[in-house]
Parts: C-alpha cells; sequence; structure tokens
C-alpha cells in the first residue's frame, strides 16, 4: 500500500488545502502543523499559479496573494523539508503542468520525492494526456492522483482502471468554491469508479460546512476541502492558524 492510500485505512479521510505563500510561508507552515494536529490524514499544498482554470475566485485571490507576496516554486519545496521531520501524514502538491514544465518536469519530480511529499494532483492534464507525467513521477515513487468530474461520464471506468493513490472525485460542474447544495450524481460516480478497481474514493469541489462532510462521507472514503479554508486564511491572515485548525477538527468530527 503506498502513502497515499494509508491516509484511508479503516477511516474516512478528512484532506484539507492550503495555498503556500498564502499570506506569507511562515503562516502556511504554522496552518499545516495545525491541520495535522486537529485530524487532518492528508494534505493538499497548493503552489500558487498565475491563470489556475479549476479554481472558483477564492482560491484565485489566495494564489495572487502567494505570488504578490514573492512566494517560488523552491521557497515552497525549502519549506517542506523544513518541516517534513515533523509532519507524519502524507502530503500532496496540488498544481498546474506549466508550473512544473517551467520547472523541469524530471527536476520537479525529483524534488518532491526529495522532501518526502507522496504525490501531485495537476488538474489541467487530461486522462489522455497523463502518460509522460505519470512515468517520470512514477520513477520517483510518487502518485499522480487521478480526478473525474459529472463530465467524465464513460471515461469513469477507464479513469479508475489506471488510477493511483485515491481518486478525486468533483463533486460539481465548473471550478471550485463554496456552494449550498452538492450534485446528486457525485453517489453514481463513485460506484462506477467502485466497480472498476478496488480504490479509494474523496469527493471535493463546494464542500464548506460539517454537515456536507457528513453526507459525502457516507457514499466515499474521504472529503476535500479547499476554499472554505483558504477563505479563513483571507479573513484571518497570519493569525489564521488557530481559526483553521478548529474547522479541521470539526469537519473530521463530522464525518467520523
Amino acid at each position: 500500500m503506498n502513502r497515499v492510500e494509508e491516509a484511508f485505512t479503516n477511516k474516512k479521510a478528512f484532506i484539507p488545502f492550503v495555498t503556500a505563500g498564502d499570506p506569507d510561508l511562515e503562516t502556511t507552515e504554522k496552518i499545516l502543523y495545525a491541520m495535522q494536529e486537529n485530524g487532518a490524514d492528508l494534505i493538499e499544498i497548493g503552489i500558487p499559479f498565475s491563470d489556475p482554470v479549476a479554481e472558483g475566485i477564492v482560491i484565485q485571490q489566495a494564489d495572487e496573494r502567494a505570488l504578490a507576496a514573492g512566494t517560488t516554486t523552491d521557497q515552497i519545496f525549502d519549506m517542506v523539508e523544513k518541516i517534513r521531520d515533523d509532519i507524519h501524514i502524507p502530503m500532496v502538491f496540488m498544481t498546474y503542468v506549466n508550473v512544473i514544465f517551467v520547472y523541469g518536469m524530471e527536476k520537479f519530480a525529483k524534488r518532491t520525492k526529495e522532501i518526502g511529499m507522496a504525490g501531485v494532483i495537476v488538474p489541467d492534464v487530461p486522462f489522455e494526456e497523463k502518460a509522460e507525467l505519470e512515468q517520470v513521477f512514477g520513477r520517483y515513487g510518487l502518485e499522480v492522483i487521478s480526478l473525474i468530474a459529472p463530465t467524465s461520464k464513460d471515461r469513469i471506468q477507464a479513469i479508475a482502471k489506471q488510477a493511483k493513490g485515491f481518486v478525486y472525485c468533483v463533486s460539481s460542474f465548473g471550478v471550485t468554491g463554496v456552494r449550498a447544495t452538492i450534485q446528486e450524481g457525485v453517489a453514481d460516480m463513485v460506484r462506477e469508479v467502485k466497480k472498476a478497481k478496488d480504490i479509494p474514493c474523496a469527493i471535493g469541489f463546494g464542500i464548506s460546512t460539517p454537515e456536507q462532510a457528513k453526507e459525502m462521507a457516507k457514499i466515499s472514503d474521504g472529503v476535500i476541502v479547499g476554499s472554505a479554508i483558504v477563505k479563513l486564511v483571507g479573513q484571518y491572515g497570519r493569525d489564521c492558524a488557530e481559526q483553521v485548525g478548529e474547522y479541521v477538527r470539526a469537519m473530521k468530527q463530522a464525518i467520523m
């Protein structure tokens, strides 16, 4: 079993997301510790990008703040390396393929492995074009997490058969963001994945309340939350770690 799948062992996984460098990397470090201490099972660290096509306005603004603060990919690698011995849960990067290409795919994968990360999520690389990424990252024992969306339909089983770590089930059409109701077809998506492969499925995009998390955890193996956390960071700035920790605790308790 790989480190990513370990996050789902005998429990429903809570997977929070944070944009690295928003408002600065010292704060990101505190957030990562707060997430771990309050029950996160796996953490997604967003590497900011100037054109994050899958994200709603909340995460777009976080990316802008992080980039305006001068955050670079190398600085993010250094920050993770510094805390790696104190973070005992798996972490994955979420970023866009342009960030990886500009850095150099081989160099990015090598460094990601060296600092103890478990894998990557690259939302703008379609299933049909993932082979090169998987080949390079696979050489370093890193998982490239697959996403499926309501639009995947006929491709769900093909994607699931090749998936590694877990499958990121996108709960609704469009971009990330906080929503009042989550599309009902997500349960069907999870069933389709499980038909093809026995792999954990986590649901993300639009989950923000403990009630929503509880409902989604009933039909999946885990819940992913990004925008609601990033909103707290935007609201509280450098003092956000405590609020993020409390939020993570409430969400984890809801899905237990």
